[in-house]
């Protein structure tokens, strides 16, 4: 069986589903949860993503790329700041798409400067 089929029928184990209550979630039929969690159906990206969303998980942990099932990324103990969130990625990436660190930084407090301002800049 395949890392994703068993991740998937681990995760709604652990979320004390069936597949009926699964099937519900995603907008499918409980014979194509089974069929997915059995290896015999290849389940598409979007019915995967919408599989992730509904066991509160990622497609890349149901894919196997990751071993953390969490939606946030772990926190490091190091002190440094978390992770760029997709959104401040995407924000820089528009800005410049060969920003460095140091700018990318300087962007992160622009935009915590105009979150506090009643004035957009």
């Amino acid at each position: 069986m395949s890392v994703t089929a068993e991740r998937i029928k681990e995760q709604r184990k652990l979320k004390k589903l069936t597949q009926a209550e699964l099937a519900e979630l995603v907008n499918s039929s409980r014979s194509s949860i089974a069929q997915i969690e059995t290896d015999k159906y290849n389940v598409s990206f979007a019915m995967l993503s919408l599989i992730a969303d509904a066991l509160d998980t990622t497609v890349e942990y149901l894919q196997g790329k990751t071993d953390n099932p969490l939606k946030t990324p772990a926190v490091d103990d190091n002190g440094d700041e978390p992770p760029l969130t997709e959104g401040q990625k995407q924000v820089a990436y528009f800005i410049d798409p060969s920003a460095t660190p140091e700018e990318i930084e300087q962007i992160k407090k622009l935009v915590e400067i105009a979150k506090l301002s009643k004035y957009r800049l």
